[in-house]
């Protein structure tokens, strides 16, 4: 197996054992969250980010590691380096919502390479390997839609550091409402990895993204990428779409975004 290969099912295996974890104490009720203004934490971030650790670890120790609970781990040095995101979706998963992941991104030399996603209430395996292409739960997929923007979903994701500067939440809350006038839906992303793993099967048609949080951000444009969604980044914008009919989205959230007023 190549070197490549054995970091996609080490990135799968550690998805699958801190999101098999997360599923138990979800259906067990076990959700509590410590809450501020603009984010929660759940004693099943740690759990579940211990486990995939103990996947990771041992099987590339000269690997740099940067988990969201425990920060930066291995060695800084490394060509390699894991992202790894115990709890996508800390929100939904104690309001007893089912759209919630753990997810992996592998990094070489800054660009990801690897990518596993799992969603674990029903049971979807999403994983994007550098010019291999997407699967989903071993298929090959593609982001491929034939509805207009009238008829599309469209996830929009911003970051944490949005929330918190009125300027930027002023943005969002333009580009949302453009899009919002174009599309049939717009869903206000609170678990990224899920929505990026429909879009590379898709189920729905565009992520938005606003200055995203990269612990999720690495791991979904390399699933957009492979399933050949069409990609365009621009400061702190992003529009991943599923169809070249879709592309006026692209003109919309620019716009929007140059002139919130």
């Amino acid at each position: 197996m190549s070197l490549l290969g054995r970091i996609e099912n080490a990135a799968v295996r550690a998805t699958l054992a801190g999101g098999r974890h997360l599923r138990e104490r979800f259906r067990a009720g076990d959700a509590d969250g410590e809450f501020d203004p603009h984010d929660v934490k759940a004693a099943a971030d740690r759990a579940s980010e211990r486990r995939m650790l103990d996947v990771i670890e041992p099987a590339f120790p000269g690997h740099a590691v940067y988990a969201e609970e425990s920060g930066d781990r291995g060695r800084a040095e490394s060509e390699f380096r894991w992202i790894v995101d115990p709890l996508d979706g800390t929100n939904d998963f104690v309001a007893g919502l089912p759209t919630f992941a753990s997810a992996v991104a592998v990094l070489r030399d800054g660009d990801p390479v690897v990518a596993s996603v799992y969603a674990p209430v029903p049971d979807d395996l999403y994983v994007a390997r550098r010019e291999a292409g997407a699967r989903y739960d071993g298929a090959r997929v593609t982001a491929d839609s034939d509805r207009t923007p009238a008829e599309a979903t469209v996830a929009f994701v911003i970051g944490h550091g949005v929330k918190r500067d009125p300027e930027r939440a002023a943005v969002a809350a333009a580009v949302r409402a453009a899009l919002e006038r174009e599309c049939k839906r717009v869903i206000e992303s609170w678990s990224p990895c899920v929505h990026w793993g429909l879009l590379a099967r898709g189920r729905i048609d565009g992520m938005v993204t606003l200055d995203p949080d990269r612990e999720e951000q690495y791991a979904g444009e390399l699933l957009a990428r492979e399933a050949g969604a069409t990609a365009w980044r621009d400061r702190g914008l992003g529009v991943f779409l599923a169809a070249d009919s879709l592309a006026d989205l692209r003109r919309t959230a620019d716009d929007a975004r140059d002139d919130p007023a």
